[in-house]
């Protein structure tokens, strides 16, 4: 289980930087802009009526040039739409057609001669059908200086333009209405989606702390039965756990790169739905895990009581009781995951992996969580914003979104659907812009708890704020950004604030002289055993072993090389 949850870390990490909320407006620097050229890229809807019925809406993309498209629906005209004549509109139509919305096909000559003979025949927009499924820009060139154009440019897919024109060359009364909704400042889903996250770190790191402190009372059980039990303090009180070093926190941006990469040059269907079968096993070890912690409270005896099956060796019967949901949970969000509310099933699934994680894999020092956080901020960077530049495009958004796919984004992500904004979508955030975080924070909490600190002079309570303030900003720079995805670790780690007095004791990894560092305590019957000055229960010194003297006065076996629980 250790090393699936150091895999799980590693898969889901490639994803950290994926907070988006769908753009609808595009900046292009270079697209040459010139005077009666330089609009914006937006995404225009195209409503259809057919025989006076409301038919399907499309979605196009404006031309740099002519006049802006109207942003509210109810200035838009609904006008009816006619086929060119000729359909490429490369050479002046044959009939005038005083108002109407021109649908022509692309041809060989340029946007903006299409227009110009659009606007010419009398027509109030063009609508052009592109000859792939996809949405090109339609730009000006360079050296163009008559674009005085006064009519609205759409571009279609192919799909869509020859929905459009099945209708009019059937003998379809066909009327359309264009226009760009904005999106509004602050969706709900926006906000859920916080509340989420934040949730997920806070209810995580609880866990881990409460694991942690249950720990620690097991090892002072065990170095209270005797010199036998504290043999095995490293390995009763550990096991199961992944610590994180420094090696492995740099490696974590060479092995997040490389599967970043794949991603983006393998996606496909058949690669997706690899994505699909290794989320579903991920999430049911995350639900299964979760449940099993949950319900043993009240199932105590199936908790205890193991049965041995093959391959996996003991497991609890409330284990066992639990798996078959978890299996049948994930199967039926996979075969339905296409369906509009399967969003609920993959945050479920994903929210229990991220906990698991987090509970399993630890951060064990400042150090450690310094550096795994500085790497993820520069890969979060690179492969948002600097990618662009080998690969003309942002790798990081491409894969969240699953652009080169038919499905909404990998299944890496936790989403939820846009509610009150007209283009639809999902806000989605990856799994790592609350995994790699919540490692700090729950490392901060298991730190305050091991050094007996208050909720308001512990550091808990600050990485939390942090935490929540950084995500927030990221929400805040996604609108400014009108929608380009963020590299949300970029303001995430930017929000950790530093307390100088501490940074020490918390970067070695240690609160205070306790039975942690020392483990000096013995069973109070013991007659080899006497008390410090400091009523500390100590050992005296054994020839045969390591000692030494701490500052109460007291001889203690020094077991620093011990697993430190924090």
């Amino acid at each position: 289980m250790a090393a699936a949850a150091v895999l799980a870390l590693l898969t889901v990490s490639a994803l950290a930087g994926a907070a988006a909320g769908g753009d609808i407006v595009h900046h292009d620097d270079e697209a040459p802009k010139i005077p009666g050229c330089s609009n914006d890229f937006i995404l225009v809807k195209v409503q259809s009526w057919v025989n006076g019925k409301e038919d399907g809406e499309f979605v196009g993309v404006g031309a740099r040039f002519g006049p802006k498209i109207v942003s509210k629906e109810k200035h838009a005209n609904r006008t009816k739409l006619t086929l060119a004549d000729p359909m490429d509109c490369c050479s002046p139509p044959k009939h005038k057609v005083s108002g109407d919305v021109l649908l022509v096909q692309r041809g060989k000559c340029k946007f903006t001669k299409k227009a110009k003979f659009a606007e010419a025949s009398g027509a109030s927009a063009i609508v052009i059908i592109n000859h792939v499924h996809e949405l090109y820009k339609m730009v000006c060139e360079k050296n163009e200086t008559d674009l005085d154009i006064n009519i609205p440019a759409v571009l279609l897919p192919k799909d869509a333009g020859s929905a459009l024109h099945t209708l009019l060359t059937d003998g379809n009364a066909v009327s359309v209405r264009l226009y760009s909704p904005d999106r509004p400042v602050v969706d709900t889903a926006e906000v859920f989606l916080w509340l989420m996250a934040v949730g997920t770190v806070l209810g995580a790191s609880y866990w881990s702390a409460w694991s942690a402190r249950e720990a620690v009372i097991e090892q002072e059980k065990l170095l209270k039965d005797g010199h036998e039990g504290l043999l095995n303090v490293e390995a009763g009180g550990s096991s199961g756990m992944v610590d994180i070093n420094v090696a492995s926190a740099i490696m974590f941006v060479v092995v997040a790169s490389c599967f970043l990469i794949m991603l983006y040059k393998l996606m496909s269907y058949w690669f997706v739905e690899l994505l699909v079968v290794i989320f579903c096993v991920g999430g049911v070890e995350g639900l299964q895990t979760c449940l099993v912690a949950l319900l043993s409270r009240w199932f105590k005896p199936a908790a205890e009581s193991f049965v041995k099956v093959p391959f996996l060796g003991a497991v609890s019967h409330l284990t066992l009781a639990v798996c078959p949901f978890c299996v049948a949970f994930a199967v039926l969000w996979a075969v339905f995951r296409q369906l509009p509310f399967a969003w609920i099933g993959q945050d479920i699934l994903g929210i229990a992996l991220i906990v698991t994680v987090i509970q399993i894999v630890r951060v064990p020092n400042l150090k450690v969580g310094s550096v795994l956080l500085s790497c993820a901020f520069l890969y979060d960077i690179f492969w948002v914003f600097i990618s662009k530049r080998w690969f003309h495009e942002s790798v990081m958004i491409v894969v969240a979104r699953g652009d080169k796919t038919d499905e909404d984004g990998v299944p890496m992500l936790l989403k939820i659907p846009r509610m009150f904004d007209p283009w639809g979508g999902y806000s989605i955030i990856g799994f790592g812009d609350i995994l790699l975080p919540g490692l700090l924070v729950a490392f901060a909490l298991r730190y305050d708890f091991s050094a007996k600190k208050g909720f308001r002079s512990g550091y808990f309570l600050w990485a939390m704020v942090a935490y929540g303030s950084g995500l927030l900003i990221t929400y805040v720079a996604l609108n400014l950004m009108d929608g380009h995805g963020q590299p949300a670790l970029l303001h995430l780690d930017r929000a950790w604030m530093e307390e100088r007095g501490a940074a020490k004791p918390v970067g070695e990894g240690r609160a205070r002289e306790s039975v942690h560092a020392y483990a000096c305590a013995a069973a109070a019957d013991d007659p080899k055993l006497t008390r410090g000055t400091a009523g500390s229960e100590c050992m005296l010194p054994d020839p045969a072993s390591t000692v030494s003297k701490n500052q109460h006065g007291c001889h203690c076996r020094d077991l620093s090389s011990f697993r430190q629980i924090y």
